[in-house]
């Protein structure tokens, strides 16, 4: 991997993958007795994009996008009026038709070949009549509206929700894909050190997360998966603190979420600054602890509720079990924490070359709240750590 400064090799994820994956959706729909699958995406920061960049490598901004999977053959990208030259020019799939209802009511577009979802599908040669099972993909992301134009469009049509289907296609990693994700994590430990290089009483947590971005941007971050968490002090409390004008203060919380080319890393840190307290340096240490033990328990063919409850048991047994608010593992790709998620009430397993993220987190404490969260790739006996970043930060 290069070094930051030096001529850098960008991996991508060869064309040949996406016609692949399509033929993978097909395979799903041939199980499902599926006629048509539409995959819907937009652009919410965390999940919106998920499936559109997965078939299509098309970053969706400003207007939705969907992909219309046949039972053979090649999909279709809906799109504004806007965003089709963009799709066709970077994205995996030729044929970008625009969809009526993807454009802007106020907005005209005199030059533009706009149709319904009847007309397109008609186009491509499917009868809509004869359309009996539809597979639906994003549908928790659509508008009660736009979900009612689609069924209208095909009346005679049963749509089955596919969501969980399509992303458990994406659970296992392919070896582009892990090279990609390898890189994101290489992004994310040059955003944390430029963090904690920043950290300084002097110093805005706003101004702590913009060298942390700015640090990613010029290592090749199109962006975040999440917003770049910089919390101090009281602010480290909540789950999702965001970055604010206050100056640092005791106990930086630092999260960082690079995403590169769709795919995500995610790193964690509490950076102890100044004089903090026994409470929280006794809890950094457990959270240490808890995410040794669970490196240490990651390997395929286990439930990964019993590897995240490693970890658990650790802070339980320390008496901060009641910080331990939510699910401690889960996986990375192109959504920053996207399914299996591996809770304790999950009984999803793990499998060689998933790549996951083990987050131990420790929140609405009277002292603040902290995680330690690294990533690692699992391999055919135990598991890889994506980054090298000490757990340990003082200043």
């Amino acid at each position: 991997m290069s070094v930051a400064g030096n001529p850098l090799e960008f991996p991508k994820i060869p064309p040949q993958e996406y016609r692949q994956r399509w033929q993978c959706v097909q395979a799903l729909m041939t199980d499902q007795a599926l006629d048509l699958l539409i995959a819907y995406g937009d652009d919410r920061a965390t999940f919106g994009a998920a499936h559109i960049r997965w078939l299509a490598n098309v970053p969706v901004h400003f207007e939705p996008l969907c992909v219309l999977l046949p039972p053979a053959g090649s999909p279709v990208l809906l799109s504004g009026a806007e965003s089709d030259e963009y799709a066709r020019l970077i994205g995996e799939i030729p044929d970008v038709r625009v969809l009526r209802e993807f454009t802007h009511p106020d907005e005209d577009y005199p030059f533009s070949t706009i149709q319904s979802l009847t007309e397109i599908i008609t186009a491509c040669g499917i009868d809509p009549a004869g359309v009996k099972r539809v597979g639906l993909a994003g549908r928790g992301l659509m508008g009660a509206d736009l979900l009612a134009v689609f069924q209208k469009s095909l009346p005679e049509a049963v749509w089955l929700d596919v969501e969980p289907a399509m992303c458990c296609l994406r659970s296992v990693k392919t070896a582009a894909e892990l090279e990609v994700i390898r890189f994101s994590y290489h992004i994310a430990e040059i955003g944390l050190l430029a963090a904690v290089d920043a950290i300084s009483p002097r110093i805005t947590e706003r101004q702590v997360a913009a060298e942390a971005e700015a640090a990613m941007r010029r290592a090749g971050a199109e962006g975040t998966g999440i917003d770049t968490i910089v919390a101090s002090g009281s602010n480290t409390r909540p789950i999702l603190a965001r970055s604010t004008f206050r100056p640092i203060e005791n106990d930086v919380l630092l999260t960082v979420a690079p995403r590169y080319e769709g795919y995500h890393a995610a790193i964690g840190r509490l950076v102890l600054v100044g004089n903090p307290s026994p409470e929280v340096r006794r809890a950094l240490e457990v959270a240490i602890r808890a995410q040794q033990a669970c490196h240490q328990a990651l390997r395929p063919g286990v439930e990964g509720r019993q590897v995240e409850a490693v970890g658990r048991r650790v802070v339980e047994e320390a008496g901060l079990g009641s910080y331990f608010l939510y699910s401690g593992i889960h996986s990375v790709g192109v959504i920053e924490f996207e399914p299996p998620i591996f809770g304790p009430s999950s009984s999803e397993m793990i499998q060689e070359d998933m790549v996951l993220s083990v987050d131990i987190p420790m929140f609405n404490a009277s002292w603040g709240g902290l995680r330690v969260e690294d990533g690692y790739r699992i391999t055919a006996t135990g598991c890889e750590r994506l980054e090298e970043v000490p757990h340990w930060f003082e200043k």
